[in-house]
């Protein structure tokens, strides 16, 4: 426990009365108080009389404003007197509410709710004439802050040190935690004590193509629990990251205390600023229940509203890709065994084929087929493009054209043939991390997809960023992530964006930024292989800021099956893959396994086939993290529901109950469950398949053995 003194205690009271101000939710569950102790801005949070953030510290360290400092001086050089965490006074306050119902282009949900109430404190520092605005919005699920800087003499450009907003908690909490870095979130998920996390943090990552570990930091968004007789769930996050680095948390472990951690550019300076500007929100999403935590939109409502004027060509889209196999290791992406190719230098025509390219003509055209007789509407190629040979291990700045077929993938061809089967093709544009060179090739590469009739592209950031020094979660990088996804949207093209910036509910601004990977995905079942409970989780921490490119759908989960003696699986069942489409929202949904083994077990298939990719609304029905979830979900523009539900290493009963159907109505239900002797680790491939009526009354029993899951459709009789 914190030792907190008495004094300490009538020193917070006595600022509290003289000098602050409350803000309610429009439910009156919550209540956040601002004060200033001796010109220092502080905040707390309640819910229902509870404190929830004790008394937390906000503000801003500065460089000097105006100045480019190198690393050398950031560290050396004394800026006291500069930074933005001191010295004020309140001169003016400003309430506001909203209550709205907005539409998403592509959501869990027809209709979003938007109810808050809002407080502006202006501060002004006298010392050095310049205010700043600190904005708070409190909604039924929790609270959103961040800094205004309105355009002013004394705070023109400026160049942020650190931000030190505050997260306070009065009590050691359970956590699911990410290691704090730079440049990639594909770690292992931890679960400790907020006390625990120094002690486990150095065991707590792998090594990353590109990584930069902030030590003791953990990432977000973070999902915690007060454990005991009233569990309370707590999660922090950010949201509308823009123009802005993306932030890690600092732990103080002894009292429990996050600030925030910018990620820094090459000279290590953290945002340069020109006002006017705001920084991100900052958000505390709390509820005794995780159901509403996965319910919650708060950083959806936190972003702005679209300024496309039309978004008619942003769809849900179901595809399968010639992908999976390179993942594994049957297939490469490059064409040749040559390690001395340059693009521009080399005559690809006469390089010797590996045998091993799977993005050829013949392949290709085998999975049009399969996906357009199965009723997909796209189909991913990577390796298409040629470069591959020239990559890896190597820091070059012009690696891909992104315009250059290899001499075995007619893309002419191609198109025309998938167009003719009614599959349209998904681009691919590995960028090697190359982000300078992606900009200079946007335009030319953009213009190549409409002209063959591609409408989605996934890109890829694997490696080092350059311009060299950056991070992929930098101001820089954040802002290279917009330029392309503006760009695309002036080519009416959608963005799957691998190895990314992770979402903060930046698609309801820019919709055409339909999926994100910025975690493990399925690829990593592959590689080191993800836990039993890593699906369990990440619906709590990455998917509360935007959907993410999962790639489920492996029914062939033991690779011993292509390489005898290979010890790889996916730790599922095959009935947790299915389970997986209803659980973790994706409206770019993938198909990942081959077309060969989806042929081998139709029956079960029918499901991804039935699936829907976008919804009208969704129920969560029951959740733990790092346990279950089961998810009720409605189909887009019908009356068809999808159930779905999984469990972590543990075996487990749950009865769904079916209220959530109209009354009166009787149903088809098709249920996909692990089968009696199923296991994931012993026989994974063993699923049942029943029919059953149902209605609103229906309470129907389910067992999940270890990993495993169950899925239902849900259709009305007709």
């Amino acid at each position: 426990m914190k030792k907190i003194t008495i004094g300490a205690v009538l020193f917070s009271l006595m600022f509290t009365g003289l000098n602050a101000q409350s803000l309610k939710s429009p439910d009156g569950k919550f209540e956040m108080n601002f004060q200033l102790k001796s010109g220092v801005p502080y905040y707390n949070l309640k819910y229902n009389g509870g404190i929830v953030v004790e008394d937390s510290k906000l503000g801003l360290r500065l460089l000097k404003d105006g100045d480019i400092q190198f690393a050398s001086e950031i560290e050396n050089k004394n800026n006291e007197g500069k930074n933005l965490d001191y010295g004020f006074e309140k001169t003016a306050e400003k309430r506001d509410s909203k209550n709205e119902t907005w539409q998403p282009v592509l959501g869990e949900k027809k209709n979003y709710i938007n109810n808050y109430n809002e407080l502006a404190v202006t501060l002004n520092q006298k010392e050095n004439d310049r205010s700043i605005i600190v904005k708070f919005r409190l909604f039924n699920d929790g609270l959103g802050f961040r800094y205004e800087f309105p355009q002013q003499k004394n705070l023109n450009y400026f160049i942020i040190k650190e931000e030190d907003s505050e997260i306070d908690l009065p009590t050691d909490m359970k956590a699911w935690w990410l290691a704090g870095d730079y440049d990639t979130e594909e770690y292992v998920t931890q679960t400790s004590k907020l006390s625990e996390i120094p002690a486990k943090w150095p065991t707590s990552y792998e090594g990353n193509a590109s990584q930069n570990l902030v030590k003791n930091g953990v990432q977000m968004p973070l999902m915690m629990k007060k454990e005991g007789t009233n569990p309370l769930y707590v999660n922090i996050a950010e949201a509308a990251v823009i123009d802005y680095p993306a932030a890690n948390l600092e732990l103080d472990a002894t009292n429990f205390k996050f600030k925030t951690h910018l990620t820094p550019d090459a000279q290590g300076a953290k945002g340069y600023i020109q006002t006017p500007s705001v920084t991100p929100w900052r958000t505390i999403i709390v509820s005794p229940k995780a159901e509403e935590v996965l319910d919650s939109k708060m950083l959806f409502n936190l972003n702005e509203p679209t300024k496309y004027k039309d978004t008619s060509w942003i769809h849900p889209t179901k595809y399968m890709g010639v992908w999976w196999e390179m993942i594994i290791g049957k297939s490469q992406w490059a064409y040749s065994t040559a390690d001395n190719v340059h693009i521009g230098k080399t005559d690809f025509s006469k390089l010797t084929p590996n045998g091993k390219h799977a993005a050829n003509n013949t392949k290709v055209k085998e999975y049009i087929d399969f996906a357009a007789a199965n009723g997909f509407q796209g189909l991913l190629i990577e390796g298409w493009n040629i470069g591959w040979e020239d990559w890896f291990g190597h820091s070059k700045e012009f690696v891909f054209d992104f315009i250059t077929p290899y001499p075995d993938f007619d893309i002419k061809m191609l198109n025309d043939y998938a167009h003719s089967k009614g599959i349209k093709l998904i681009m691919h544009h590995e960028t090697s991390g190359s982000a300078s060179n992606y900009e200079r090739w946007a335009d030319k590469a953009f213009q190549l997809m409409n002209k063959y009739g591609y409408d989605a592209v996934k890109t890829g950031y694997v490696g080092n960023i350059i311009p060299r020094g950056e991070h992929h979660y930098s101001q820089w990088t954040i802002n290279h992530y917009r330029r392309i996804i503006e760009k695309a949207a002036e080519y009416k093209i959608m963005v799957n964006s691998h190895e990314s910036v992770r979402p903060s509910g930046e698609s309801r601004t820019y919709p055409n930024w339909i999926a994100a990977e910025a975690a493990r995905g399925t690829e990593f079942e592959a590689f080191a292989g993800n836990n039993p409970d890593h699906q369990t989780i990440l619906p709590f921490t990455r998917w509360m800021g935007g959907p993410m490119d999962y790639t489920p759908g492996i029914f062939q989960t033991k690779l011993d099956y292509y390489f005898p003696g290979d010890n790889r699986f996916v730790k599922t069942t095959l009935a947790k893959q299915l389970a997986l489409y209803v659980v973790m929202y994706q409206p770019l949904q993938m198909a990942a396994d081959l077309p060969e083994n989806y042929a081998k077990h139709m029956d079960a298939f029918q499901f991804i086939k039935d699936v829907a990719a976008d919804w009208d609304d969704t129920k969560i029905l029951s959740a733990e993290p790092g346990d279950y979830i089961h998810t009720a979900r409605k189909a887009k523009g019908t009356d068809n529901w999808f159930v779905g539900g999984i469990t972590d290493e543990n075996a487990r009963d749950f009865t769904v109950d079916f209220s959530f159907l109209d009354k009166g109505r009787k149903y088809e239900a098709t249920i996909y469950e692990d089968g009696k002797n199923a296991d994931y680790i012993n026989n994974p491939q063993s699923y049942h398949i029943y029919k059953k009526t149902i209605d609103s009354k229906t309470k129907l029993p389910v067992h999940l053995v270890r990993s495993g899951g169950y899925a239902i459709s849900v259709k009305p009789v007709k």
